[in-house]
Protein backbone atom coordinates (compact mmCIF):
# COMPACT_ATOMS: atom_id res chain seq x y z
CA UNK A 1 0.00 0.00 0.00
CA UNK A 2 1.49 3.50 -1.11
CA UNK A 3 1.38 6.68 0.91
CA UNK A 4 -0.55 9.14 -0.32
CA UNK A 5 1.45 12.22 -1.14
CA UNK A 6 1.09 15.68 -0.91
CA UNK A 7 -0.79 17.42 1.79
CA UNK A 8 -3.68 15.49 2.81
CA UNK A 9 -6.74 16.83 4.69
CA UNK A 10 -10.09 15.63 5.71
CA UNK A 11 -11.89 16.80 3.42
CA UNK A 12 -9.82 14.32 0.88
CA UNK A 13 -11.94 11.57 2.78
CA UNK A 14 -15.55 9.94 2.14
CA UNK A 15 -15.67 9.25 6.05
CA UNK A 16 -18.04 6.06 6.76
CA UNK A 17 -18.92 3.44 9.42
CA UNK A 18 -16.61 3.60 12.90
CA UNK A 19 -14.59 0.23 13.18
CA UNK A 20 -13.73 0.93 16.70
CA UNK A 21 -13.58 3.23 19.61
CA UNK A 22 -10.53 4.02 22.03
CA UNK A 23 -9.31 6.21 25.30
CA UNK A 24 -8.46 8.58 22.43
CA UNK A 25 -11.34 8.70 19.43
CA UNK A 26 -12.31 6.31 17.00
CA UNK A 27 -11.31 5.01 14.13
CA UNK A 28 -13.26 4.96 11.03
CA UNK A 29 -13.69 3.71 7.36
CA UNK A 30 -13.08 6.01 4.96
CA UNK A 31 -12.50 6.66 1.34
CA UNK A 32 -10.02 8.50 -0.77
CA UNK A 33 -11.83 10.13 -2.59
CA UNK A 34 -9.09 10.90 -6.02
CA UNK A 35 -7.92 7.05 -5.38
CA UNK A 36 -11.21 5.72 -4.29
CA UNK A 37 -8.86 3.39 -2.17
CA UNK A 38 -9.84 2.16 1.43
CA UNK A 39 -8.32 3.26 4.50
CA UNK A 40 -9.00 3.03 8.03
CA UNK A 41 -8.57 6.70 9.72
CA UNK A 42 -7.77 6.72 13.32
CA UNK A 43 -9.12 10.00 14.93
CA UNK A 44 -7.43 11.27 18.43
CA UNK A 45 -9.08 14.05 20.00
CA UNK A 46 -6.04 16.57 21.33
CA UNK A 47 -7.72 17.51 24.25
CA UNK A 48 -8.02 13.54 25.46
CA UNK A 49 -3.83 12.59 24.58
CA UNK A 50 -3.29 15.59 26.57
CA UNK A 51 -5.18 14.99 29.43
CA UNK A 52 -4.05 11.28 29.71
CA UNK A 53 -0.67 12.40 29.06
CA UNK A 54 0.18 10.73 25.71
CA UNK A 55 1.74 13.07 23.67
CA UNK A 56 5.42 11.32 23.34
CA UNK A 57 2.92 8.10 22.73
CA UNK A 58 1.11 9.47 19.71
CA UNK A 59 4.12 10.76 18.35
CA UNK A 60 6.39 7.63 18.83
CA UNK A 61 3.49 5.99 17.36
CA UNK A 62 3.55 8.12 14.15
CA UNK A 63 7.14 7.81 13.60
CA UNK A 64 7.20 4.36 14.16
CA UNK A 65 4.28 3.40 12.04
CA UNK A 66 6.45 6.11 9.16
CA UNK A 67 9.66 4.11 9.69
CA UNK A 68 8.34 0.65 8.95
CA UNK A 69 5.89 1.46 6.24
CA UNK A 70 9.18 2.72 4.33
CA UNK A 71 10.07 -0.93 4.60
CA UNK A 72 6.50 -3.09 4.45
CA UNK A 73 6.02 -6.31 6.38
CA UNK A 74 3.56 -7.91 5.24
CA UNK A 75 2.64 -9.18 8.94
CA UNK A 76 2.51 -5.33 9.80
CA UNK A 77 -0.36 -2.45 9.03
CA UNK A 78 1.27 0.10 6.98
CA UNK A 79 0.93 4.31 7.70
CA UNK A 80 -0.40 5.94 4.35
CA UNK A 81 -0.44 9.37 6.13
CA UNK A 82 -1.12 11.98 8.99
CA UNK A 83 -3.03 15.26 9.45
CA UNK A 84 -4.19 17.28 12.36
CA UNK A 85 -7.22 19.63 12.72
CA UNK A 86 -7.59 22.12 15.11
CA UNK A 87 -9.32 19.28 17.68
CA UNK A 88 -8.15 15.58 15.86
CA UNK A 89 -4.65 14.01 14.75
CA UNK A 90 -5.51 11.64 12.20
CA UNK A 91 -3.66 8.65 10.79
CA UNK A 92 -4.22 7.06 8.00
CA UNK A 93 -4.02 3.20 7.93
CA UNK A 94 -3.97 0.27 5.67
CA UNK A 95 -7.46 -0.62 5.76
CA UNK A 96 -7.72 -3.88 6.78
CA UNK A 97 -10.91 -5.68 5.84
CA UNK A 98 -11.85 -9.84 7.96
CA UNK A 99 -12.36 -7.55 11.17
CA UNK A 100 -10.43 -8.16 14.48
CA UNK A 101 -8.60 -11.33 15.13
CA UNK A 102 -10.28 -10.73 18.87
CA UNK A 103 -14.34 -11.41 17.20
CA UNK A 104 -12.65 -14.89 15.51
CA UNK A 105 -11.37 -15.89 18.95
CA UNK A 106 -14.70 -15.18 20.55
CA UNK A 107 -16.91 -16.57 18.22
CA UNK A 108 -14.82 -19.71 17.79
CA UNK A 109 -14.50 -20.34 21.64
CA UNK A 110 -11.33 -21.54 21.39
CA UNK A 111 -8.69 -22.64 18.49
CA UNK A 112 -7.56 -25.76 17.70
CA UNK A 113 -3.64 -26.74 17.74
CA UNK A 114 -3.11 -25.91 14.13
CA UNK A 115 -4.86 -22.97 14.10
CA UNK A 116 -3.25 -21.88 16.81
CA UNK A 117 -0.16 -22.74 15.51
CA UNK A 118 -0.75 -20.76 12.13
CA UNK A 119 -1.29 -17.52 13.66
CA UNK A 120 1.04 -17.26 16.60
CA UNK A 121 3.85 -18.00 13.98
CA UNK A 122 3.03 -14.72 12.52
CA UNK A 123 3.31 -12.72 15.73
CA UNK A 124 7.08 -14.86 15.72
CA UNK A 125 8.29 -13.40 12.16
CA UNK A 126 6.76 -9.85 13.59
CA UNK A 127 9.02 -9.85 16.71
CA UNK A 128 11.66 -10.99 15.09
CA UNK A 129 11.16 -8.18 12.31
CA UNK A 130 10.75 -5.08 14.89
CA UNK A 131 13.38 -6.40 17.27
CA UNK A 132 15.55 -6.41 15.03
CA UNK A 133 14.85 -2.72 14.35
CA UNK A 134 15.41 -2.12 18.18
CA UNK A 135 11.63 -2.08 18.71
CA UNK A 136 9.30 -3.42 21.32
CA UNK A 137 5.53 -3.34 20.97
CA UNK A 138 4.45 -4.30 24.50
CA UNK A 139 1.14 -4.24 23.45
CA UNK A 140 0.07 -7.75 22.13
CA UNK A 141 -3.24 -8.95 22.29
CA UNK A 142 -6.02 -10.01 20.31
CA UNK A 143 -8.08 -6.59 19.63
CA UNK A 144 -4.82 -5.81 18.17
CA UNK A 145 -4.47 -8.07 15.29
CA UNK A 146 -6.66 -8.14 12.49
CA UNK A 147 -7.43 -10.24 9.61
CA UNK A 148 -6.88 -9.55 5.71
CA UNK A 149 -9.45 -11.14 3.56
CA UNK A 150 -6.84 -14.28 2.73
CA UNK A 151 -7.45 -15.10 6.56
CA UNK A 152 -3.38 -13.76 7.77
CA UNK A 153 -2.87 -11.98 10.10
CA UNK A 154 -1.59 -8.02 10.38
CA UNK A 155 -0.60 -6.00 14.07
CA UNK A 156 -1.66 -2.80 14.45
CA UNK A 157 -1.91 -0.19 17.44
CA UNK A 158 1.69 0.85 17.78
CA UNK A 159 1.09 3.28 20.95
CA UNK A 160 2.95 1.29 23.44
CA UNK A 161 6.09 0.53 20.69
CA UNK A 162 9.27 2.57 21.52
CA UNK A 163 12.88 1.91 20.11
CA UNK A 164 14.81 0.64 23.33
CA UNK A 165 18.38 -0.87 22.29
CA UNK A 166 18.55 -2.43 25.80
CA UNK A 167 16.08 -1.56 28.68
CA UNK A 168 13.16 0.77 29.64
CA UNK A 169 11.22 1.72 32.51
CA UNK A 170 7.56 2.70 31.14
CA UNK A 171 4.57 0.39 33.06
CA UNK A 172 2.46 -0.68 30.05
CA UNK A 173 0.08 -3.06 28.41
CA UNK A 174 -2.80 -4.69 29.35
CA UNK A 175 -3.31 -6.09 32.97
CA UNK A 176 -3.42 -10.07 31.48
CA UNK A 177 -0.62 -9.68 29.24
CA UNK A 178 2.00 -7.85 31.33
CA UNK A 179 5.08 -9.80 31.96
CA UNK A 180 7.16 -10.06 35.51
CA UNK A 181 9.99 -7.64 34.64
CA UNK A 182 7.34 -4.99 34.02
CA UNK A 183 5.23 -5.47 37.09
CA UNK A 184 8.59 -5.59 39.18
CA UNK A 185 10.15 -2.21 37.66
CA UNK A 186 13.19 -4.13 36.72
CA UNK A 187 13.50 -2.27 33.50
CA UNK A 188 12.40 -4.45 30.61
CA UNK A 189 13.43 -4.98 27.00
CA UNK A 190 12.64 -7.37 24.06
CA UNK A 191 11.63 -9.85 26.46
CA UNK A 192 8.36 -8.47 27.39
CA UNK A 193 7.17 -9.56 23.57
CA UNK A 194 7.94 -13.12 24.23
CA UNK A 195 6.21 -13.18 27.28
CA UNK A 196 3.02 -12.01 25.50
CA UNK A 197 3.35 -14.67 22.49
CA UNK A 198 3.25 -17.13 25.21
CA UNK A 199 0.21 -15.64 26.67
CA UNK A 200 -1.86 -15.02 23.40
CA UNK A 201 -0.62 -18.50 22.40
CA UNK A 202 -2.43 -19.69 25.97
CA UNK A 203 -5.45 -18.07 25.04
CA UNK A 204 -6.00 -19.06 21.91
CA UNK A 205 -5.85 -22.54 22.75
CA UNK A 206 -7.50 -22.41 25.95
CA UNK A 207 -10.26 -19.62 25.04
CA UNK A 208 -8.87 -16.96 27.79
CA UNK A 209 -5.21 -16.14 29.11
CA UNK A 210 -3.42 -18.27 31.94
CA UNK A 211 -4.23 -15.65 34.49
CA UNK A 212 -7.43 -13.90 35.35
CA UNK A 213 -9.06 -12.07 38.33
CA UNK A 214 -11.81 -9.74 38.42
CA UNK A 215 -9.32 -7.62 40.16
CA UNK A 216 -5.91 -6.01 38.01
CA UNK A 217 -3.82 -7.12 41.68
CA UNK A 218 -5.48 -10.53 41.42
CA UNK A 219 -3.86 -10.96 38.33
CA UNK A 220 -0.42 -9.38 39.08
CA UNK A 221 -0.11 -11.48 42.08
CA UNK A 222 -0.92 -14.72 40.01
CA UNK A 223 1.79 -13.15 37.24
CA UNK A 224 4.41 -12.97 40.04
CA UNK A 225 3.89 -16.30 41.62
CA UNK A 226 4.12 -18.02 37.90
CA UNK A 227 1.87 -21.02 38.43
CA UNK A 228 0.75 -21.96 35.24
CA UNK A 229 -2.53 -24.26 34.90
CA UNK A 230 -2.88 -26.34 31.16
CA UNK A 231 -6.40 -27.78 30.26
CA UNK A 232 -5.78 -31.45 29.35
CA UNK A 233 -6.65 -31.19 25.64
CA UNK A 234 -3.55 -29.16 24.96
CA UNK A 235 -0.57 -30.30 23.18
CA UNK A 236 2.66 -31.27 25.05
CA UNK A 237 4.65 -29.70 22.72
CA UNK A 238 3.35 -26.54 22.46
CA UNK A 239 2.64 -26.71 26.57
CA UNK A 240 6.55 -26.94 26.61
CA UNK A 241 7.04 -24.13 24.35
CA UNK A 242 4.05 -21.78 26.59
CA UNK A 243 6.10 -22.78 29.12
CA UNK A 244 9.23 -21.48 27.56
CA UNK A 245 8.28 -18.20 27.16
CA UNK A 246 6.36 -17.78 30.78
CA UNK A 247 9.76 -18.13 32.25
CA UNK A 248 10.17 -14.89 34.88
CA UNK A 249 14.03 -15.65 34.51
CA UNK A 250 15.01 -13.89 31.30
CA UNK A 251 18.23 -15.83 31.32
CA UNK A 252 16.41 -18.81 30.46
CA UNK A 253 12.95 -17.20 28.92
CA UNK A 254 12.56 -18.44 24.75
CA UNK A 255 13.30 -15.70 22.43
CA UNK A 256 16.15 -13.67 24.56
CA UNK A 257 18.52 -16.19 24.66
CA UNK A 258 21.44 -16.21 22.14
CA UNK A 259 19.68 -17.21 18.94
CA UNK A 260 16.78 -15.22 20.05
CA UNK A 261 14.15 -16.25 17.80
CA UNK A 262 15.13 -18.94 16.45
CA UNK A 263 14.53 -21.37 19.18
CA UNK A 264 10.79 -20.47 19.00
CA UNK A 265 10.99 -21.05 15.50
CA UNK A 266 12.88 -24.10 15.57
CA UNK A 267 10.80 -25.94 18.47
CA UNK A 268 9.43 -28.76 18.18
CA UNK A 269 5.54 -27.37 18.21
CA UNK A 270 6.96 -25.42 14.77
CA UNK A 271 8.03 -28.77 13.46
CA UNK A 272 5.61 -28.89 10.49
CA UNK A 273 5.46 -25.09 9.88
CA UNK A 274 7.19 -23.69 6.40
CA UNK A 275 8.34 -20.03 7.52
CA UNK A 276 9.35 -19.03 4.37
CA UNK A 277 5.39 -20.19 2.47
CA UNK A 278 4.34 -18.10 5.66
CA UNK A 279 5.77 -14.85 5.14
CA UNK A 280 4.93 -15.90 0.87
CA UNK A 281 1.38 -16.42 1.83
CA UNK A 282 1.47 -19.40 0.44
CA UNK A 283 -0.27 -21.51 3.12
CA UNK A 284 -3.85 -22.28 3.35
CA UNK A 285 -5.52 -20.17 6.53
CA UNK A 286 -7.71 -21.65 9.27
CA UNK A 287 -9.84 -18.84 8.90
CA UNK A 288 -11.48 -17.01 6.02
CA UNK A 289 -13.43 -14.23 6.51
CA UNK A 290 -16.79 -13.62 5.05
CA UNK A 291 -15.83 -10.81 2.25
CA UNK A 292 -17.79 -8.97 -0.24
CA UNK A 293 -14.96 -7.05 -1.51
CA UNK A 294 -12.26 -4.19 -0.28
CA UNK A 295 -15.11 -2.04 1.36
CA UNK A 296 -16.95 -4.78 3.56
CA UNK A 297 -17.19 -3.43 6.68
CA UNK A 298 -19.27 -6.29 8.02
CA UNK A 299 -16.34 -7.92 9.95
CA UNK A 300 -16.06 -5.13 12.67
CA UNK A 301 -18.94 -4.67 15.00
CA UNK A 302 -20.85 -1.74 14.91
CA UNK A 303 -20.39 1.45 17.02
CA UNK A 304 -22.62 4.20 17.74
CA UNK A 305 -21.44 7.55 16.05
CA UNK A 306 -20.43 10.16 18.06
CA UNK A 307 -21.98 13.25 18.83
CA UNK A 308 -19.56 15.63 17.87
CA UNK A 309 -19.03 18.68 20.08
CA UNK A 310 -18.39 22.43 17.91
CA UNK A 311 -14.73 22.63 16.73
CA UNK A 312 -13.17 24.78 18.84
CA UNK A 313 -8.96 24.65 18.81
CA UNK A 314 -7.71 23.95 22.27
CA UNK A 315 -4.65 25.90 22.29
CA UNK A 316 -2.89 29.34 22.49
CA UNK A 317 0.84 29.47 22.12
CA UNK A 318 2.58 25.92 21.40
CA UNK A 319 0.78 23.23 20.56
CA UNK A 320 2.56 19.84 21.03
CA UNK A 321 1.50 18.72 18.01
CA UNK A 322 3.59 20.70 15.55
CA UNK A 323 5.48 17.42 14.76
CA UNK A 324 2.57 15.38 13.83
Amino acid sequence: MATIEGNVSEADFELGVTLGTGSFGRVRFATHKANQNCYAIKMLKKSEVVRLQQVEHMLSEKNILKTLSAEPHPFIVNLAATFQDPRYLFMVLEYIVGGEFFTHLRKAGRFDNSTAKFYAAHVVLIFEFLHLKDFIYRDLKPENLLLDSTGYLKITDFGFAKRVAFKTYTLCGTPEYIAPEVLLNKGHGKGVDWWTLGILVYEMLAGQPPFVDDDPMGIYQQILAGKLNFPRYIDRNVKALIKKLLLADLTKRYGCLKAGAEDIKKHKWFSDLNWQHLVEKKLPAPILPNVSGASDTSNFDPYPDSIEEPSIPIYSGNDPFSDF
